[in-house]
């Protein structure tokens, strides 16, 4: 699949049936996850996009794309409920064919509008019903075991709202993957959260058990940082760099991830820039287009989608960037990077 197809797929969704699909949360959602080319993609579902699955591949009108295509079966796991009476599915969701998600803390100290990232739904899946405001260790591992176990889980992602400590939800993640490392050995476990005031807590993170670890800033320019995450805005690009560098000196070189949305306003070639400059600091640039999702304070003022063009050429750049800093995706064994689903990176090569 090139490229080019992989963001318009990305951006303007896709016809077809997914039994597996997200709508609401804290990254990228109101998708469906798809096999398509042989990766993992977590394309939003579109009633009037002009791409269709037919026939078990891609099309474009009626022009076959030669891009073969499934749908993620539905798993397993998803029939069972833990027990303390709570469904799987409310506790993790699995993300492509073989990552399991969740995010430990439904909750936010920065969702009030004034502080809210424009771009997120964390809370709105919670008010849904379709997920609990904080899940345990317990139920995590007793979650995990059975996805692994019976659907072929072979990582898992765990972020979490802000919380109002210090430790910005370290503590609670260490808690988590501890317990899950506990009932699945070896399993590869991204955490992901905001800076910590006390860095210390990146060493607890790796000591729980923890592969890989993503600390998003979203964009690199504070104009756009100001509006676009105000709440988060408050945490000094400083208090980042210490963080990435800190993971950097204690998970390794790329295994330390942050996003960076595509169509915030931010100039691209600033972007690609910033980029460069993460890759040289041994973190990898989660390129994602920006998603304007129903429920987030985006979707509600119009905000639009980014130009695909625009996405292409920030995706092909950074991605051959990473190439040649000798970093994929892959490499993480574990997070949102190691899965890609939600960008063209890796179609990239990146």
């Amino acid at each position: 699949m090139s490229v080019g197809t992989r963001v318009d797929v990305a951006i303007m969704g896709v016809r077809a049936d997914a039994p597996v699909r997200r709508a609401g949360g804290a990254g990228p959602s109101d998708d469906g996850h798809l096999i398509m080319g042989g990766a993992g993609a977590a394309i939003p579902l579109n009633p009037d996009s002009p791409y269709i699955v037919r026939d078990g591949s891609l099309w474009l009108g009626e022009t076959d794309l030669g891009v073969p295509v499934q749908a993620v079966r539905r798993p397993r796991f998803y029939d069972l409920v833990t027990a303390d009476g709570v469904p799987y599915e409310k506790i993790a969701k699995l993300h492509g064919a073989d990552v399991l998600a969740t995010t430990v803390v439904q909750t936010c100290v920065r969702y009030g509008e004034a502080d809210r990232c424009r771009f997120c739904t964390i809370e709105e899946s919670l008010r849904a019903g379709a997920t609990v405001a904080a899940k345990t260790p317990a139920q995590l591992a007793e979650v995990a075991e059975a996805a692994v176990r019976l659907d072929g889980v072979r990582q898992m992602v765990m972020t979490t709202g802000t919380t109002s400590g210090p430790d910005r939800g370290a503590r609670v993640l260490a808690r988590s993957v501890r317990a899950v490392l506990e009932a699945v050995p070896g399993l590869p476990v991204q955490v992901q959260c905001e800076p910590p005031a006390d860095l210390s807590w990146i060493t607890t993170l790796k000591e729980a058990g923890a592969t890989a670890i993503g600390i998003h800033i979203e964009s690199l320019d504070e104009r756009v940082r100001g509006r676009w995450t105000p709440g988060k805005a408050a945490v000094p690009r400083a208090a980042y760099d210490a963080a990435w560098d800190e993971a950097v000196r204690v998970f390794g070189r790329n295994r330390v991830s942050t996003y960076l949305l595509v169509g915030l306003g931010e100039d691209p070639g600033e972007l690609v820039e910033g980029a460069a400059e993460l890759i040289g600091r041994g973190v990898y640039p989660f390129v994602v287009p920006f998603r304007p999702m129903k429920g987030s304070l985006a979707g509600r003022d119009g905000a639009p989608a980014p130009s695909p063009r625009v996405v292409r050429e920030v995706t092909e750049q950074v991605a051959a960037l990473l190439r040649a800093a000798g970093m994929t995706g892959a490499d993480q064994r574990a997070g949102c990077a190691a899965c890609g689903a939600c960008a063209a990176l890796a179609v990239a090569g990146g």
